[in-house]
């Protein structure tokens, strides 16, 4: 149960990246709407009332661009089309202006770092060392020993290194063979991106999720890379320390100029997949705020979830932020496991409470809002490259599992496709019970709660652009914080732990009305100073007559220049 929210003082414009929530698409396993197995444009045209309710405010459409699917839209051969599976640029423009009459925005996933094999770029630069775009992708002789020139790694197993018989020289893919990497030293490959987004931008995208950033330029030396004294042995990538191939100091021009051009056509955003340590990842905002607006931050998805890391890194990511840069926030993606697979059903529901609340631009990953698990993959059912390359190691690395059909009823094929068609991946053991109807129809679910927090999220300023302040809650297990905006103030209460809790939070004020519980059961007037919190429990409180502390330390946000 969720209480309306007050009505606080309208904050100055801000930009629509900011105030909004985004929800990633997986287009394969969205909506079917032609009896192929496979998501498309029309099944999610289709979709549109649900999205609405939602209550989202932007939709990251992963790659739709033709492809022969060896990394299902990774491996790109045409930048400005759409892939024949999932329909047509007719259809997509459809789908854009259906979006954006219901006030949504949409970004397209980008993939500048590497193309598919097949792409007539690359037929070129093969086919003779002496083709104009040899020099559009990255070639090198053979080692001494007529290996690999160096000791480069895949992210999918294996040297990242490709011998072309025809022309006697290696091509560098840092993730599977069929994708070679673009030499972004060679001015005339970053002319053809930018014409590429152009393409998209004219026809009315609202911005870009640019796919693996960090890594668009190499060593020009092509040096070894050192052995990583640290690894723990779970990804075989991570043997070695990537100084050559990732976040080198020539990348930021790259991403200065995707941003440029973005800025030419008004209040565009620029997302970069920025998977890096904290002192890295905020380097991508740019010295003058000239780069990504929104360099993704995945810390919340992978630290040890316990209140006390949680809280540091909150403080950490905020302390570390260029003044005037704008945070965000994810739990979940294509790459990585599933949210309540990761928590379990009870933290996931309180994670989701801290990623909607925090200061910061939030993420969400489809079907994450139904309490969907990672769905188990037959050995001949996986599709994922990394596991198919990796078979010894499929349970641990493989992506199909988080990217199962979403489950819209208890019908045949969770109505994710028509009667009689094979979905391309299974659906969940569990698809009748947990799926989009039978959740709208509970007033407890999972679906219920994002749905109850993104709608208060909507409808209070202070949560969407208000400042962030730290509250010693007096429990380990506890953290609690506060979103002030004017003379309003919001405290989050976020219990991590399997026992409950009376907490002295006198300190914020002396009453506070509940607005939303993680069960959707409790709301109303509570004493502060003797505030009850159940196991696994989160709350939003309006606080009724807030005391100030001239002593908390605030992260206040700040309207762009």
């Amino acid at each position: 149960m969720a209480a309306d929210a007050p009505s606080p003082a309208t904050p100055p414009p801000w930009a629509w990246w900011q105030r909004g929530v985004i929800y990633q698409i997986y287009p394969r396993s969205f909506q079917d709407s032609d009896g192929d197995g496979v998501g498309d444009l029309a099944g999610i045209l289709r979709r549109l009332d649900y999205l609405e309710s939602l209550a989202i405010d932007c939709v990251w459409l992963s790659p739709i661009f033709p492809s022969p699917m060896r990394d299902f839209g990774y491996d790109v051969t045409d930048y400005t089309g759409v892939d024949p599976l999932f329909g047509t640029l007719e259809d997509f423009d459809r789908l854009l202006k259906a979006l954006h009459d219901r006030g949504i925005k949409l970004v397209l996933d980008f993939v500048p770092n590497h193309t598919s094999d097949q792409h007539p770029w690359f037929q070129e630069s093969r086919s003779s060392r002496y083709n104009p775009k040899r020099h559009w992708y990255l070639w090198r002789d053979p080692g001494p020993d007529g290996g690999p020139p160096n000791n480069w790694l895949s992210f999918f197993g294996g040297p990242a290194w490709s011998y072309d018989p025809g022309t006697g020289q290696y091509y560098l893919h840092q993730f599977a063979r069929e994708q070679p990497e673009l030499n972004y030293r060679n001015p005339e490959v970053l002319e053809a991106m930018r014409h590429c987004l152009r393409f998209w931008l004219e026809r009315g995208v609202d911005g870009f999720r640019v796919d693996v950033i960090w890594l668009l330029i190499k060593d020009d030396q092509f040096r070894d890379e050192p052995v990583d004294p640290h690894w723990d042995g779970y990804h075989p990538h991570g043997r070695l320390k990537h100084i050559y191939t990732a976040n080198r100091p020539e990348v930021h021009a790259i991403v200065r100029a995707f941003r440029a051009l973005l800025d030419e056509y008004g209040e565009r955003v620029l997302i970069g997949e920025t998977n890096v340590p904290n002192d890295q990842l905020v380097q991508y905002y740019g010295a003058k705020l000239d780069e990504c607006q929104l360099p993704f931050n995945f810390q919340l998805a992978y630290t040890e979830w316990q209140a006390p890391a949680v809280r540091a890194l909150v403080h950490r990511y905020y302390a570390a932020l260029p003044p005037g840069a704008w945070p965000n926030w994810l739990l979940g993606s294509h790459d990585l496991p599933r949210l309540a697979t990761r928590l379990g059903s009870a933290q996931a529901r309180v994670a989701t409470l801290l990623l909607l609340t925090l200061w910061g631009t939030p993420t969400w990953y489809y079907g994450d809002e139904l309490g969907l698990t990672n769905v188990p993959i037959p050995p001949e059912q996986v599709r994922d490259p990394q596991a198919l390359n990796q078979p010894h190691l499929a349970d641990r690395l493989g992506r199909d599992p988080q990217r199962t059909p979403l489950p819209w009823d208890g019908s045949a094929n969770g109505g994710f496709a028509p009667p009689g068609a094979t979905p391309w991946l299974p659906l969940g053991a569990d698809y009748r019970e947990r799926n989009v109807a039978a959740e709208s129809a509970d007033p407890r679910s999972m679906l219920s709660l994002f749905r109850a927090l993104t709608r208060l999220r909507r409808a209070t300023p202070a949560l969407q652009v208000g400042a962030y302040a730290a509250v010693e809650s007096g429990a380990e297990e506890v953290f609690a914080y506060s979103r002030e905006l004017d003379e309003e103030r919001y405290l989050i209460v976020l219990n991590f732990g399997g026992r409950g809790y009376r907490l002295d939070l006198r300190s914020v004020g002396a009453g506070a009305r509940i607005l939303l519980s993680t069960g959707l059961e409790r709301c109303g007037r509570v004493p502060l100073g003797s505030l009850e919190l159940a196991p696994h429990e989160g709350l939003v409180l309006y606080v009724e007559a807030p005391r100030w502390s001239a002593t908390t330390e605030r992260h206040r946000p700040r309207t762009l220049p």
